[in-house]
């Protein structure tokens, strides 16, 4: 069994919501447009698939999303963001797949228009069909109504057969049922244990990391397939106080060799701070972080050796990030996840690139307090508050398939925390699938190099002496789960990353 499949609720769980559903889905059918418009005044909720495959596949994707907001359209939960090969019409560019979750006043006819007219307004036009298309916008779902017209059959009537359809689907909905509404969706599958059936019988999570659908995140101009391989996060600390390594790259010269060192030792990103996020760290302001920063940001872009990486700068301030990215930054890692600065998530909503957000407690300088560190159930409240914090970024515009979330491996933990959460990814992919497949298919990052605890464990005082101990942790966090590993020794750490890799994919699934 492909252990996604643990995720789904049973069908004798599911079955009697589906029952009860049935009895409040209504059904219309409707002759014309026009009487329908009358029937639905108040606000509806609704899911729109998006697809894409001519010209640049991803900003076609964020203008249409902006056209449909400016509509009356609000978008409250995206699905994650899936590159497939062409469907019927097999000889046109892959496309890009994706869909929304949102409410909106519109009755279903004004929302057909709606959509009709952004996409002509996005050049599409009558063509083939099946073929190319800039934007391709249809409505699967419209609260619990059925609805038949002579222009409009909703649920979309080709949903049952399309992978690239469902998956994104469900990216908006959780394991837990949560509703009447989500409860009449799955009933219009007609399996008796809904949409999650649907999919599985269309293959499940076996299709995903194939060449015919993979599941990606933009970084810069790139699509990352996440699956592929756990890439290596190097780190460059330009602070006079970071635990490990203060004050060693503050020059512009010691920074430049400092990353080719990392890059010629296979890093795949280098994770630039400016600012120390160690415990009782003394914060400083934005424009000093920028001072130190800006300069060694430049210098590395510059490097010829850079090609093809990507580089993160380490910040929790929104004008750091926002300047930052203006310089060429790829992604943004906030220790914070929005918590420090209340201008971060409309920040990084606008600059459209990947967003890193870590679990922490308070702040540096209180995350070890005793009330910060106070846990029942680490993984599952560390999934609950990493939750709480991605539904507020999507709110404000960052789409799901744009997030990683962090655990926050030493940041408002105890020792035996870190234990539990490089143990349990596994655990808090599967709390947060209650709520949202979408964040439980979120690339994990955990950086639990030369930490603390380590020293703690191995009776190393010295941070450079831990570096044995994080490749135990770091092949711990692969195994588990794991993404992307940020550590200090790129060489060591890349050995043990490559193994983990190699035997994952020797890993048989569990019948």
């Amino acid at each position: 069994m492909n252990a996604l499949n643990l995720l789904f609720p049973t069908k004798r769980g599911i079955g009697g919501l589906l029952r009860c559903c049935t009895a409040t889905c209504f059904s219309f059918f409707h002759s014309s447009p026009e009487t329908s418009i009358q029937v639905h005044s108040q606000e509806q909720e609704v899911v729109i698939a998006l697809g894409s495959n001519v010209g640049d596949r991803l900003l076609n994707f964020n203008e249409a999303l902006q056209l449909m907001k400016k509509s009356g359209i609000n978008i409250t939960r995206h699905g994650c963001l899936y590159e497939t090969e062409p469907a019927y019409v097999t000889n046109q560019p892959h496309f890009l797949n994706s869909a929304v979750r949102g409410v909106t006043k519109l009755g279903p006819h004004q929302l057909l228009r709606v959509l009709k007219t952004i996409e002509k307004n996005m050049g599409r036009t009558d063509g083939i069909r099946y073929g190319p298309r800039p934007i391709d916008l249809d409505i699967l779902f419209y609260g619990k109504f059925s609805i038949h017209s002579d222009i409009l059959t909703i649920p979309h009537e080709r949903i049952w057969e399309r992978s690239f359809v469902v998956a994104p689907l469900l990216d908006l909905m959780g394991s837990a049922v949560d509703s009447d509404t989500v409860a009449c969706w799955h009933s219009f599958s007609k399996h008796s244990n809904g949409l999650f059936e649907t999919w599985e019988k269309l293959g499940g999570e076996s299709l995903i990391g194939k060449e015919g659908m993979k599941r990606v995140l933009p970084v810069g101009n790139h699509l990352w397939d996440w699956s592929q391989k756990t890439s290596v996060m190097g780190i460059l600390n330009l602070t006079p106080d970071s635990f490990s390594d203060g004050g060693k790259f503050q020059s512009i010269e010691a920074a430049v060799s400092q990353v080719r060192l990392m890059i010629s030792e296979g890093a795949d990103m280098i994770d630039i701070g400016a600012q120390s996020t160690r415990p009782m760290a003394t914060r400083i302001s934005d424009e000093e972080e920028l001072e130190r920063l800006i300069p060694v940001l430049e210098a590395v872009l510059r490097m010829p050796e850079m090609e093809g990486k990507f580089i993160s700068v380490d910040t929790f301030y929104s004008k750091v990030a926002s300047e930052a990215v203006s310089k060429g930054a790829h992604i943004i890692n906030d220790v914070s996840a929005g918590q420090l600065d209340p201008d971060m998530y409309t920040v990084v909503s606008g600059l459209k690139v990947p967003y890193v957000a870590m679990h922490m407690r308070g702040d540096p300088s209180t995350m070890q307090s005793d009330e910060n560190i106070q846990y029942d159930d680490v993984c599952g409240q560390v999934a609950s508050e990493l939750y709480s914090r991605v539904r507020d970024a999507e709110i404000a515009g960052i789409p799901a398939w744009r997030i990683i979330i962090d655990p926050g491996i030493g940041f408002s933990k105890k020792t035996e925390h870190n234990l539990d959460i490089l143990l349990g990814l596994s655990t808090i992919r599967k709390d947060l699938a209650r709520k949202s497949f979408a964040a439980s298919h979120f690339p994990i990052l955990v950086g639990p190099s030369r930490k603390r605890f380590l020293g703690e464990i191995c009776q190393r005082s010295a941070a450079v002496e831990r570096d044995p101990a994080t490749i135990a942790s770091v092949t711990a966090g692969v195994l588990g789960g794991a993404n992307i590993v940020r550590v200090h020794n790129v060489r060591g750490n890349l050995d043990a990353v490559k193994l983990c890799d190699s035997m994952l994919k020797r890993r048989r699934p569990v019948a």
